[in-house]
């Protein structure tokens, strides 16, 4: 029980180091705690790419925020090559580059800002889960 609670501590930890926009925070005025969650894609269950198993090549070993609108939809560059990042720009059509990735299509809930995922690495695709701050992706060459 005590190693699932340091791990779970961990992962808490790791996550507010990576993506302050994502960690849990509580309010001092109200005693209430607020948690901030990671987004839900609500096109998740209308699409099969959330279903591709491989991770794209790592683009940054950041996350970019970037502003989307709520009744829009997107497509978050999952191959890591697209020149109009953390968007898909087609790159992966090009036959001479044989890439298997296909984009992930994507709607927020609300219009606001966003973390995206640039390492393309995250397991709550397209959005940021602090998963760029495990060492073997930062010391991964960019």
């Amino acid at each position: 029980m005590s190693i699932i609670l340091r791990q779970n501590f961990r992962s808490s930890w790791l996550l507010k180091q990576a993506c302050p926009s994502l960690a849990y925070s509580s309010s001092a005025q109200s005693g209430d705690a607020a948690a901030k969650t990671i987004p839900k894609n609500l096109l998740e269950d209308k699409q099969t790419a959330v279903l591709q198993k491989e991770n794209g090549a790592i683009f940054d070993k950041r996350p970019f925020k970037i502003h989307l609108d709520k009744d829009k939809t997107y497509s978050w560059c999952l191959c890591g090559k697209s020149k109009s990042q953390p968007l898909c720009d087609g790159m992966h059509k090009n036959e001479f580059l044989k890439i298997k990735q296909r984009p992930i299509r994507f709607k927020v809930e609300k219009t606001g800002d966003y973390w995206l995922c640039n390492c393309k690495q995250t397991t709550h695709r397209p959005f940021c889960d602090g998963t760029h701050k495990q060492p073997h992706i930062q010391t991964a060459v960019k």
